[in-house]
This record gives C-alpha cells, structure tokens and sequence, in this order.
C-alpha cells in the first residue's frame, strides 16, 4: 500500500466487513469485554446483500423431534457433506439470538396467538437496528473504510490496514484477532446489494495461508428483470414465459429451464397469473421491494412483458468460503477467523444452496462465535499487541511492489482486467452449463491472467479498492473452477455439476480444499466424517501461528 496513513489504532478486536455477520461478530466481541473496531467497505447497516432486502430464516422451536426431522433433511439434501452436530448448533443459537433481535426492538410479525414469527427479517430494519447494537456496545465503527491487507508475524494475524475512501487516506488497525466478514464473491454481476461482495477476504486470507473449502459449489445465478439488480425473484412463480415474438414458452419450468432458454434469445414474463387486483394486492404488500424496478421503468408486471436474465450469485448463494477448523469459526491461521459468506458454510449446508434461511442463519451463528473466539483469543493476548513486528501480507493489485507495473510493461486497466475475468465466469455455456472442457478452457485464461494481476497501476484510493477487488476475483475464479474439475460428480442440488459425471460418485464423499495463489494446492478432507466425534472436536493442531 501506498499513501498517507491518517489513522492508526491499536484494538483488541479487528472486524473487516458490515454485514450481518460482520454486525453480529463485533456485538459479540464486545460483549466479551473486548475492544472492537469495525471497518466496512460500504456503510453498516446498508451495504451488502441483506440490508436492501429481506431474508427468511433456518428458526425452529425447541421441540427435539422437528429440529431431528429438520437435521436429516439438510444432510440429504446436501449430499451428506454437512455435519449433524453443527446444525443443531445453529438452530440452538439463531433462537437465542432472534429473542435478543426482538428486544432490541424488531417488528416481528406475530400470530393469532400472539406468538412471534421469527422466521423472517426484512434487510432495512433488522441492518439499522444491528448498526444501532453495535454502536451501542461501543465498537468503533468506520464507514467507507475497505481493507485491503492484512497484517501478520510469526505468531498469526494482528490487524489490517486499509483506506478512507472519503478522505483519500490510509487506515491501520493492528489487533490481536481479526475476523473476516467480507461477504462472498459475485463477480460485480450487478445483482442487488453485491456490488461491494467480491472476495476481498478470499484474497487476504489465503496471502496469509489459510485454506478455502467447498469453492466447487458456487454454480448458482437468480433470475432478474434485464434492466435491474433486482434478483429478488420468488414471485416471478406467478409469471408466464414468453420468447421475443409473444409466443408462449411450453416446456416444464425446471431449474434449468430460464438458462436453456436464454441461450436461445430473449426471454420476457409477465405476472399475469396473479389475474385478480386481489391477489395483485397481496404480492406487493408481501414483497415491495420486488416491484420497485418495474415501478420505476412504467411498467406494469401484471400485464405488460418485461425481459428476463441470470446474474450470477457466485459464492454469495453457494457454500464456499474460508476452511473453518474451530467451534470458534477460527482458520487454519492463528489469530484469524471467518464468519457469514466469508467462510465455507459446508458445515451447516454441505453441497446444497446455503441461501436464505441458511446462509442467514449462518451469519447470525457464524458472527456470534466468531466474535467470541476472536475476543477470548486477543485477550489473552493483550499484552503483546504493542510489541508486535508486524508486516504487510498484501501481495496483489496493490500497485506500488508490482514487478510488472515497474518493469516498463504497459499497465493493465483495471476495468478492462475485470471484463476479462468476467467473460470466463459469468456466461451460462461456462459456469452454469459446466462441462470438464469448458471449464479447462476458462481456468487456463484465467490463470493467464492472473500472471497480469499486479500489471494494474491504480492511483487515488478508488482505484486501489477497484485493483485490489479485481485481484481478489480473479483468485476466487481460479479456486472456483480448480475445485470444480477436481469434483467429477454431481452432488448437493446442482451446486455443482459436470456434464461428463451426471451422477453422484459415493467414492467422492470428501470435501474439496484448495489453497495458494501463484501455484493453487488442492487436496481432499474427510475429516468430518469422524460422525462419533462431537462438534467440538477439531484438531488444535490444523491452526499455525506461523506465517510462511
């Protein structure tokens, strides 16, 4: 990094992103006793996939047998790479933390009994309402505020340092404990909220050594009107399909059936199955949001065609993130730890979609004990901070070490750099309708480019994010399609799939971990299959306090 460092902290607690992980982690830390700062890319409470939202809810009562029935169905669904004992844990702690969400004051929807239904957040109030808990546990919070490297020693982890977009300045914050909350990755595919999700805490964690696990599972895209980002798409159950010429589209409306179609030209819907001002009445006090893109254009959804596309949801939807090897959400690397879309929720959803109710949860669950182990881990370490030699682990898109930049090459433009990315990750024929030669083709690309990544020249603080969020998708993209040619099987829902291998292959009952940046390692973990071991049974010894 380069530029005048304007503030420099000392914490106990560093959280880089404000998400509701991120919101959950730093409440939770500070409710240790722990002194917390938050940093967001975006603005707490507004950025990200949630706030602009809503999102349902993987809540359950306390009844021991609807939780089991619950546990079971996960398990199949997601082809047996989740782990039995994690889900009750998130269930156990996602109730406790809704009651505090409703003392905090939360409009929970109750019943004809009274009861509150707990199963549902809209993204505005609950974020606003987790901004205001996380002030009031005095976390220092700093808005507008990217990372955009970690700090490191022999012994691990111990702070950031970052930029003030606002101010066109630099942040450090050297703390004991870091949690990554950074969301997951959607290739700035323009669906809504995830402008500000594209792998940051990938990068940063695997320039320090940590591993990602459950990449392979990302095969995920939301249909949306063409000229909006709105990919909150439920209703459009109630649409008919139409093709460019008015004809009706025939055909059952399986998974696949908008992305066979949109490789054959334009498809367009109209809601006209909600054919009553009753029903019509209904859908847009249910979902408002939903409406807002249409309202805006002049276009009446009930009645007059609008055209239809998939944005990619990449990681965000999936499963994959940073390897989690603690109770604590901690990483492979001492001081560090992962919670939400940032780490791998594998755990909880094996190979099946995490979306809503579960990646919800899973922030929620993640940020709490993340939070906990972050502060138990920084306080008893308290009195080392200040003696701490630390050094920058930043190795990508930082623009001022880059070889390539100082060597007289042409620099390379960013934007043209993410173009260049995005043509091998978002087209359908590559990434969705994924084949052993499609995705070879893409990832030797990808892996050319990645020779490129420190060719950028950014120069204002902006465009130092911007280079730094290149680097970190065309990292994400590369352990993306790494893991998905080692995976040759279908497995978990259509997360992921290889036309070659059509079916589920019992002798790959194994997660997939990938590692490294110049050089990506990949290798096979069975290790949750130990069933006879409880949830907190994960080996101390995976965790390195060293930093190669």
């Amino acid at each position: 990094m380069s530029g005048e460092t304007a503030l420099k902290l000392t914490t106990d607690v560093l959280v880089i992103g404000g998400g509701p992980a991120g919101a959950w982690a730093a409440w939770s830390a500070a409710s240790q006793g722990a002194k917390v700062a938050l940093v967001d890319k975006g603005y707490l409470g507004s950025s990200g996939a949630t706030a602009p939202g809503g999102t349902n809810l993987l809540y359950l009562p306390p009844d021991e047998e609807l939780r089991e029935q619950a546990v079971q169905q996960r398990m199949k669904s997601g082809g047996y790479l989740s782990e039995a004992a994690w889900i009750h844990r998130v269930l156990d702690q996602v109730y406790i933390n809704l009651e505090l969400v409703e003392k905090w004051g939360y409009p929970f929807v109750r019943d004809e009994d009274g009861v509150p239904q707990r199963n549902h957040l809209q993204g505005p109030e609950y974020m606003a309402l987790m901004r205001k808990a996380v002030k009031k546990a005095g976390v220092k919070v700093l808005d507008h505020a990217p990372a955009l490297e970690l700090l490191v020693d022999d012994h691990g982890v111990g702070g950031a340092r970052g930029v003030l977009r606002q101010d066109g300045k630099d942040w450090e914050i050297r703390a004991n404990a870091v949690v990554i909350a950074t969301g997951g990755c959607a290739f700035l595919s323009k669906g809504l909220g995830c402008n500000v999700l594209t792998g940051d805490g990938y990068l940063m964690g695997a320039e320090v050594g940590a591993e990602l696990s459950g990449m392979e599972f990302s095969r995920r895209y939301a249909p949306a009107p063409a000229f909006s980002s709105n990919t909150r798409s439920r209703l459009l159950s109630w649409a008919t399909y139409y093709d460019e010429y008015g004809n009706e589209l025939q055909g059952q409306r399986d998974g696949d059936f908008l992305a066979k179609r949109l490789l054959q030209g334009p498809v367009y819907a109209i809601m006209n199955k909600a054919d009553t001002p009753e029903k019509q009445a209904i859908l847009r006090s249910s979902h408002a949001i939903f409406f807002l893109p249409y309202d805006r254009a002049g276009i009446d959804a009930f009645t007059q065609p609008f055209p239809l596309t998939l944005r990619y949801e990449g990681t965000v939807r999936g499963t994959g993130g940073l390897r989690i090897v603690t109770d604590d959400c901690g990483t492979t690397v001492a001081g560090l730890y992962a919670a939400g879309d940032a780490a791998t929720r594998e755990r909880i959803t094996g190979a099946a979609s995490g979306g809503g109710a579960f990646n919800a949860s899973w922030a929620i669950c993640s940020g709490t004990w993340a939070g906990e182990g972050a502060a138990k881990h920084a306080l008893s370490h308290r009195e080392t901070v200040a003696g701490r030699e630390l050094r920058a682990a930043g190795r990508y898109g930082l623009g001022a070490s880059s070889n390539e930049a100082s060597s007289g090459a042409e620099p390379v433009a960013t934007r043209e750099f993410v173009k260049a990315i995005q043509d091998q990750v978002l087209p359908l024929e590559i990434n969705y309708f994924r084949t052993e030669t499609g995705l070879t083709a893409a990832l030797q690309k990808l892996d050319g480019l990645w020779k490129h990544v420190n060719g950028q020249a950014p120069g204002d603080v902006h465009e130092r994010v911007h280079a730094r969020e290149a680097a970190a998708m065309a990292a994400t993209a590369r352990w993306i399609y790494t893991a998905g040619l080692a995976r040759k099987e279908t497995r978990g829902g259509g997360l992921h799939l290889l036309k070659e291998y059509p079916e589920l292959d019992p002798h790959q009952h194994h997660r997939l971990l990938v590692s490294g940046l110049e050089h990506i390692e990949i290798k096979r973990d069975r290790s949750f299959l130990a069933a006879a071991k409880p949830a907190s049974s994960s080996e101390p010894s995976e965790r390195k306090a060293g930093i190669g």
